[in-house]
């Protein structure tokens, strides 16, 4: 049912005022930063999101509108699942009717039988950016451990999966750099957050706050939330996902202790399979040594030895990355078999460092990492330009020929990508507008997080490449009440590796379980 006295739905709009009304009849209004406020549009709930429901095999009464529409229930083992999908503005600073509208996919699930239960509500935000959340297969992991108690949406963030995917050729749509540029500059945290605010309101009709999961990037999102939009949120979950708060851009002093430990991360590496330190060299040489540079690559692309590197961020930062990166160096070689025939990378082996990299399925990831870092400045191509400062320990040519270990890299894009990654090379000169941009929105409000009221538990992995550790703790300490889980138990992949234990240890120091000590 829908009712007329719910709270209103509080957008991120820049240079307006924000107006809210946090849970009660009246209105208030608070000041965020000098130059971005935020702002709620007063309609009626009925006004913002009317919908078409369907449950079961039958649609039930509703309001036919586009802003919503449910779909039917369908299975997976021990799963029931239901598709969402909303009419969103793609500019929430415009009016709703000015604005372009983007289309915003949600995957509901519940464990069978709990479909017309009274449950509230898990929103889980994906890691990325640019990347979509999975679609379970199963009841396991900390989804089985989630619908225990919480009926659980999965999110497809703007511009990834469902929701108005930017792909590779969905871009190409775009009439010049400038124009797409000005597009992906509302595809960050704080559209995100208000994207998130437009479903909780649809969702429930009393739009109770609800509890949000945050994994990595997903976790960044959650803190914008906590700052702008803490009215909507019950209580957050941490996981791998305490951002730098800085204002400008931080980009330069999170790559400065990101590279020191990538470089441990290769160390452990190359001490659990020395072997490899060999033949990485022996395949830099290769490359190095081949005409222009490289070799080709099934999709098109240049295997040079700095792409190569790049298979670092998957595999030096989360379980079974080593194992994986091992196994795939194993395959490096073709077999001579007729004599005097070359000595040639198999196709296997190509194939497989493509798979390490997801460029060509999610190019906002290689277009978008940097802006994540980004408040009122630039990044100017901040990793680029913070390997500069490591003089040549990342240069693979001369590693290989010195006889060095050859080192990968982690969580950093790179100018040159665009050059010798073949999906992101028509999209070269919108990544340096990107690099370039100044004029990027806050993310975060440090006086709102360091007045916060909402219970937040975060779960820190000691050792994670992704999210530095020191980073992390810089944060917690200016987010009132968060509560901390350090561990070295677990690296970066913790919710996907013990999904269920995470949670739960993350539930309990809410909920009186893991009570202070």
């Amino acid at each position: 049912m829908l009712t007329t006295n719910a709270p209103a739905l509080s957008f991120i709009k820049p240079f307006l005022l924000f107006r809210f009304r946090a849970f009660s009849t009246s209105p208030r209004t608070i000041s965020i930063f000098p130059t971005t406020k935020l702002h709620s549009f007063h309609s009626r709930r009925s006004r913002v999101c009317t919908f078409i429901a369907m449950t079961g095999n039958n649609a039930t009464a509703g309001v036919s509108s586009p802003e919503h529409v449910a779909g039917k229930w369908y299975s997976v083992p021990d799963l029931r699942l239901r598709d969402h999908r909303f009419t969103v503005p793609l500019d929430y600073a415009l009016d709703r009717d000015v604005s372009p509208k983007i289309s915003l996919f949600a995957r509901e699930v519940v464990a069978v039988g709990k479909e017309e239960q009274s449950l509230p509500y898990l929103l889980f935000l994906q890691g990325g950016p640019g990347f979509e959340c999975p679609g379970p297969t199963e009841s396991s992991g900390w989804i089985n451990k989630a619908c225990e108690e919480f009926r659980v949406v999965l999110m497809d963030q703007r511009g990834t999966g469902l929701s108005t995917p930017l792909s590779v050729s969905s871009m190409l749509q775009m009439k010049s750099a400038k124009d797409l540029v000005d597009y992906l500059k509302h595809f960050r945290a704080d559209s995100i957050v208000n994207d998130a605010e437009f479903i909780r309101v649809c969702l429930d009709p009393d739009a109770k706050p609800w509890t949000v999961l945050g994994q990595s990037y997903g976790g960044f999102c959650a803190v914008t939330y906590l700052s702008f939009a803490p009215q909507g949120l019950k209580q957050v979950l941490l996981t791998g996902g305490t951002p730098p708060l800085g204002n400008g851009c931080s980009a330069d002093s999170v790559y400065r202790v990101a590279f020191e430990q990538v470089i441990r991360q290769n160390e452990k590496y190359y001490k659990r399979f020395p072997q490899d330190v060999e033949i990485v060299r022996e395949i830099v040489k290769h490359l190095a040594e081949s005409e222009g540079g490289g070799v080709l690559l099934p999709s098109g692309g240049i295997l040079t030895p700095r792409v190569l590197q790049l298979v670092g961020l998957s595999a030096l930062g989360s379980s079974t990355g080593f194992e994986r990166l091992h196994y795939m160096l194993e395959t490096a070689w073709d077999p001579v078999i007729v004599p005097g025939a070359p000595k040639l990378l198999s196709y296997c082996f190509l194939k497989a460092v493509e798979n390490f990299l997801s460029f060509d399925t999610n190019p906002l990831y290689a277009l978008m990492q940097e802006t994540i870092y980004c408040q009122g400045a630039s990044s100017q191509w901040s990793a680029h330009r913070i390997r500069a400062e490591y003089e040549g320990k990342f240069d693979a040519i001369k590693a290989a020929k010195e006889g060095h270990p050859v080192l990968f890299t982690g969580e950093m894009t790179f100018p040159w990508m665009f050059d010798e990654i073949h999906a992101l090379k028509p999209f070269k000169e919108a990544a340096n507008l990107l690099a370039e941009k100044k004029d990027w929105t806050p993310l975060y409000n440090i006086e709102t997080l360091k007045n916060n009221k909402v219970p937040v538990a975060a779960a820190v992995y000691y050792e994670d490449m992704y999210v530095n550790f020191k980073v992390a703790m810089e944060t917690a300490s200016q987010i009132a009440g968060i509560r901390l889980w350090i561990t070295n138990e677990y690296m970066h992949s913790g919710l996907r590796d013990a999904g269920g234990k995470v949670l739960d240890h993350l539930l309990g120091m809410l909920n009186g379980k893991k009570p202070l000590f």
